[in-house]
């Protein structure tokens, strides 16, 4: 206590300093105005980005202006692939589709998988029930956000139990049919 009644001066002086740090920090520096002559898109009157005005300006794209790939490839080089792949497709579809099939009824199989499902040419439980890994892959590459339902709801299964008809055995291993 003595020390400070001895140097009162110089504590006045540091706890002056330090009122006027704190004001600066605190205070002063949330009235910094930015200004520019720069006008922006957003600006209230200011006229439209070019580059977006030459896309509204520009007639709609149609399909002959989309260039295509070749219907096959040149030579023989990719013709093993092709011929995989339409194989592939013909198993997938090569199962007896009857229209009736509710795949909704499969667990983890809403009303937007149900539709594209159908747009990959899946509609009938039978289908499903005769995926084999490979199948299940190539179909769940082309799920989009529900990539990975088809082996974590264990849609085969279900579609097994399904197609024979087993609505006991498939109450009793996936709960009631919807």
């Amino acid at each position: 206590m003595d020390v400070l009644i001895d140097n009162w001066l110089i504590a006045l002086l540091a706890l002056l300093a330090a009122i006027a740090v704190g004001w600066y920090i605190f205070h002063a520096s949330r009235r910094t105005r930015i200004t520019g002559a720069r006008r922006d898109v957003l600006d209230e009157g200011a006229a439209p980005a070019a580059r977006n005005q030459a896309l509204i300006d520009a007639p709609p794209a149609t399909a002959s202006d989309v260039p295509l790939p070749p219907l096959t490839p040149a030579g023989m080089a990719g013709v093993g692939e092709l011929v995989e792949a339409a194989v592939e497709q013909e198993h997938i579809l090569a199962a007896p589709a009857p229209s009736g099939d509710d795949l909704s009824r499969i667990k983890g199989v809403g009303p937007k998988l149900v539709t594209l499902l159908g747009e990959l040419g899946v509609t009938s439980w039978s289908q499903i029930a005769a995926w084999s890994d490979a199948d299940i892959d190539r179909i769940d590459a082309q799920l989009g956000r529900f990539q990975g339902r088809i082996r974590r709801d264990s849609w085969v299964e279900q579609a097994k139990l399904l197609a024979a008809g087993d609505e006991g055995g498939f109450a009793a291993r996936f709960g009631n049919l919807n």
